[in-house]
């Protein structure tokens, strides 16, 4: 089954910057949208941004203009900027891909990465 593990996780100041990064166990040409999402204490997971196979982006609300993902399938990672970071933004960060080819279709994987913190503070 494709792994993927989340590395980058720290704490920093408001308005610091953190880069997050996820290595996939397997080809990630092969993987459709590979996506990063945070679950904040107390609070359900959400979806803060995906990547798709050719590149096109989709980034939560909360996030547009601070954050940007970026996919590099020859090395089998996708990271996740995050400049001008707010207290809101504390949460633990999760990596996720959704479907893998199959021969000539696709097969959903659904799997997530054991998760990263991200804590924003004074």
């Amino acid at each position: 089954q494709l792994q993927l593990v989340e590395s980058g996780g720290g704490s920093v100041q408001p308005g610091g910057s953190l880069r997050l990064s996820c290595v996939v166990s397997e080809r990630m040409s092969e993987v459709n949208n590979m996506g990063w999402y945070r679950q904040a204490p107390g609070k359900e997971r959400e979806l803060v941004a995906t990547v798709g196979l050719l590149g096109s982006t989709n980034y939560a609300e909360s996030v547009k203009g601070r954050f940007s993902i970026v996919r590099d399938n020859a090395r089998n990672t996708v990271s996740l900027q995050m400049d001008s970071l707010k207290p809101e933004d504390t949460a633990v960060y999760y990596c996720h891909a959704d479907w893998r080819r199959s021969g000539t279709g696709w097969t959903r994987l659904d799997a997530w990465g054991q998760g990263t913190l991200v804590t924003v503070s004074s």
